[in-house]
């Protein structure tokens, strides 16, 4: 049943001031109430996740889908309504996931910002990126001197997180490389025009990899882990030792691997995933499940790297 009541932040604020929220929920959790007000999102309707969602949206500007306490059928339906065609390209999409959770998760990635177990700066960073687009300033102004500084605060706060957005996004689209091109799929193109027969693939045991990847672990015992977070390579050398081991790999091992919090590890994977070098696979026995998998292009590009090391007399690192 949809309630219409809007948050009660929000009272004194002009309704064409809000940005309007479509929640999906059992309830309205404080902290995602407090976070929604914070960025001034207007609850206008709350939808009980066990029945359908309306067909038809007007005015909502975003969908905010909390999983919180919802059991795993119904959770996979939401994801695959929210995953489809019916909602326009205009209106935002949030998912809250637990750790539980994350490998339903997998159809929304590239579709949906996608959250697991949140703080609220976490929170009201993703509320606000996805209410200005990545641009803009906030919608709300109003004259109490206290709340005035606070919306200054967030104005920054908005404004950084747009600023990083929109350098991951130049990054993908390979703006930022100098002199160089970048494919969209991430991987470089010779410099030199002509390049001599190709050297056969070189032989790769998983177990070099597994190695690897120990190696960068144990960094961790002895330096800040965030010294050398690098979650994009990370995930690369698990899938590609998966690969060899003919293993699929889920989204959560795949967040495990990628050795930083849940919710920035499920980011790159759906920038990974848009930038080519991922690909998702079903799940023959549960269609509600996918596994991660380099891409053919990314299997190349590992293969290549690989070859190039060790005609240079290098390790891989």
């Amino acid at each position: 049943m949809a309630n219409f009541s809007a948050a009660p932040e929000l009272a004194d604020v002009p309704y064409a001031l809000a940005a309007n929220a479509l929640l999906i929920a059992n309830a309205l959790r404080a902290d995602v109430g407090e976070a929604l007000a914070a960025a001034g999102i207007r609850v206008q309707a709350r939808v009980d996740p066990s029945i359908p969602l309306p067909a038809d949206l007007p005015g909502i500007d975003l969908v905010l889908l909390d999983a919180h306490e919802l059991t795993e059928v119904p959770l996979a339906a939401l994801i695959d309504t929210l995953a489809g065609p019916q909602f326009d390209a205009s209106v935002a999409r949030i998912a809250i996931f637990s750790r539980e959770q994350i490998d339903l998760a997998a159809p929304l990635l590239g579709k949906a910002h996608l959250l697991c177990e949140p703080g609220r700066v976490e929170l009201l960073g993703a509320l606000l990126q996805a209410r200005t687009g990545g641009e803009g300033e906030p919608w709300i102004h109003v004259s109490d001197v206290t709340r005035d500084s606070e919306i200054v605060r967030l104005r920054r706060l908005n404004e950084e997180v747009a600023r990083i957005a929109d350098a991951l996004a130049r990054l993908t689209r390979g703006e930022l490389a100098e002199d160089i091109q970048i494919e969209r799929s991430g991987l470089r193109e010779s410099e030199m025009a002509y390049r001599g027969p190709e050297d056969s693939p070189p032989e790769i045991a998983a177990t070099e990899v597994r190695s690897t990847i120990r190696a960068r672990r144990l960094r961790g015992q002895f330096f800040a882990p965030e010294l050398f977070a690098d979650p994009a390579w990370d995930m690369l050398l698990d899938l590609f030792a998966a690969g060899l081991e003919r293993r699929r790999v889920s989204v959560s091992s795949l967040c495990i691997a990628a050795a930083v919090p849940p919710t920035t590890a499920l980011r790159w994977i759906g920038t990974m995933h848009e930038a080519g070098l991922f690909d998702r696979e079903a799940d023959p026995g549960d269609r509600r499940r996918a596994y991660i998998v380099l891409s053919d292009k990314a299997q190349r590009g590992m293969r290549a790297y690989v070859g190039a090391l060790r005609r240079a007399g290098l390790a891989l690192v």
